[in-house]
């Protein structure tokens, strides 16, 4: 998956609008939004939200996670954690590139937000390099990191299944370079060695 489509799976992500106009239901692929109630909170997919706050036709409620103290709280716990921490949303690089892109005028302190996603971002990122290094050098055949966002996960698809497959290279050509002495006996637990 790409990070388009990753992208594409976002914007289908529910947040709250306050539109400034009245119209009756709409319905889409997706489902029925509205009516419409000038003032009125309501529902609806992001990418509606921000298709209509671009034609300012709306104001977007920003979600509960994109608060500076919700926000500083999860820095810090990913700061502390050797393991990943559990986003409030899986989508959450997504939704705030995309609501902080065309709506930072609705959302308190939106500048300081981009920085402390940018900084949990980058807190991530550098986990998921020092595992997959990690992973690398342990030989390991597979991983486990729970908590991943698929932005995250993909970020690392490039180059992780072909850096795999390289080590898995190099092991291989090793087993074939040793000694046939080694490659045919096997060692007992005294340390004598026994041909099979």
């Amino acid at each position: 998956m790409d990070p388009y489509e990753i992208e594409f799976i976002g914007e289908n992500r529910i947040v709250s609008i306050i539109p400034n106009f009245s119209h009756d239901k709409i319905f889409l692929i997706c489902g029925e939004f509205g009516p419409f109630r000038a003032g009125l909170p309501m529902n609806v997919p992001l990418w509606l939200g921000v298709m209509l706050k671009q034609k300012q036709k709306c104001r977007i409620v920003p979600p509960d996670w994109m608060d500076i103290e919700v926000l500083e709280n999860i820095k810090e716990e990913e700061k502390r954690s050797r393991f990943f921490t559990k986003m409030p949303n899986e989508h959450y690089m997504v939704e705030a590139k995309l609501i902080l892109g065309a709506a930072a005028e609705d959302i308190p302190r939106a500048s300081e937000i981009k920085t402390i996603i940018k900084d949990i971002w980058d807190i991530r990122m550098s986990k998921l390099r020092t595992s997959m290094d990690a992973l690398m050098k342990s030989g390991g055949n597979y991983g486990r990191l729970d908590h991943l966002t698929m932005m995250e996960i993909n970020s690392v698809k490039p180059l992780l299944p072909e850096a795999m497959d390289e080590l898995h290279r190099i092991k291989m050509m090793a087993r074939k370079t040793m000694p046939a002495s080694l490659n045919n006996s096997t060692f007992s637990q005294t340390g004598g060695s026994q041909n099979i």
